[in-house]
């Protein structure tokens, strides 16, 4: 397979709220810094190099890019990166953001946003990203507690202009329920990969007959919290990548897009090389054999 020939157009396309995006997009959370995310010895990314990917991106055909104001390390943050590459922005780019956790300038972890602070964040990712509105907000939450004050907050800011469509991250079907009963929900954002349960498929299936976004993190196997998938890279992924000229990563994420039309991909890198594997992806095409095989590994741990 030819990367560079590429375009993230090959996965087809799905709608968030009223934007189109192709399936392949490109998440931020890498380009501040190498190495695991948030790590406290992560080396700076070159900044000319994190520029260059973005804008190689975009070249290359993706118009969704997923990010967060909480995406810094010391002198780099991921949405003035965005801002510098990109801006003035297309008009057929759609960012995404998070809010919901928050980080001091330090990068210290603080506890979740109350729903008057969630305004501020939505301020601040305006701020960074040099925009007067937000084109997808998801509220990030951890816990199985009722979301629907915090989501409140949002949808208010979303009826002021601020926010354009909303979006739910790591939740579980409850809260899409009850986030629905206060404004639309244009995307899950979930972690999923080969390896997911399959409670984790039924929420993706549910979405889907919806006809809401299914966005999973952490779908090609990392390393420590970044680790999506877990199943290893066995013998049968290994041969199947072989068959089609291409890294276990590539057939990863073409796996995950063959899980429904609604889903989207936002692999994230600061590598050039991994970006144009990333959204070759997009145009592979995975046999039911191949499909079955990689399915079976989906409980298997390592």
């Amino acid at each position: 397979m030819t990367s560079q020939m590429i375009n993230a157009a090959a996965a087809g396309a799905w709608e968030l709220g009223d934007r189109t995006v192709n399936r392949i997009g490109f998440g931020a959370m890498r380009l501040p810094q190498t190495g695991e995310a948030f790590a406290a010895d992560a080396a700076l990314r070159d900044r000319d190099q994190a520029i260059s990917v973005l804008r190689r991106a975009v070249e290359l055909g993706v118009n969704h890019i997923d990010t967060a104001a909480f995406y810094f390390s010391p002198l780099r943050s991921a949405n003035e990166l965005i801002n510098r590459a990109l801006a003035p922005y297309l008009d057929d780019l759609v960012i995404t953001t998070k809010v919901g956790p928050g980080r001091s300038p330090s990068g210290q972890w603080l506890p979740h946003a109350t729903p008057e602070q969630l305004r501020g964040q939505v301020e601040e990712n305006l701020r960074q990203l040099g925009r007067d509105h937000l084109d997808v907000v998801n509220l990030r939450i951890v816990g199985t507690d009722s979301i629907a004050e915090r989501f409140g907050a949002l949808a208010e800011l979303r009826e002021a202009g601020l926010i354009r469509h909303l979006g739910l991250s790591n939740v579980r079907p409850h809260h899409l329920a009850e986030a629905q009963t206060i404004a639309p929900v244009v995307c899950v954002q979930n972690m999923y990969g080969i390896g997911a349960s399959p409670e984790q498929k039924e929420f993706l299936d549910l979405c889907g007959e919806q006809h809401i976004a299914f966005v999973p993190f952490y779908s090609i196997a990392g390393t420590g919290r970044t680790a999506g998938a877990t199943t290893g890279d066995n013998d049968e992924m290994l041969a199947i990548a072989r068959a089609h000229g291409v890294s276990t990563a590539q057939i990863r994420l073409a796996w995950t897009l063959h899980q429904g039309p609604h889903v989207l991909a936002i692999p994230g890198t600061g590598d050039p090389g991994h970006l144009a594997q990333n959204v070759a992806a997009g145009s592979l095409r995975l046999s039911e054999d191949e499909l079955t095989a990689l399915n079976s590994l989906r409980h298997e741990t390592v």
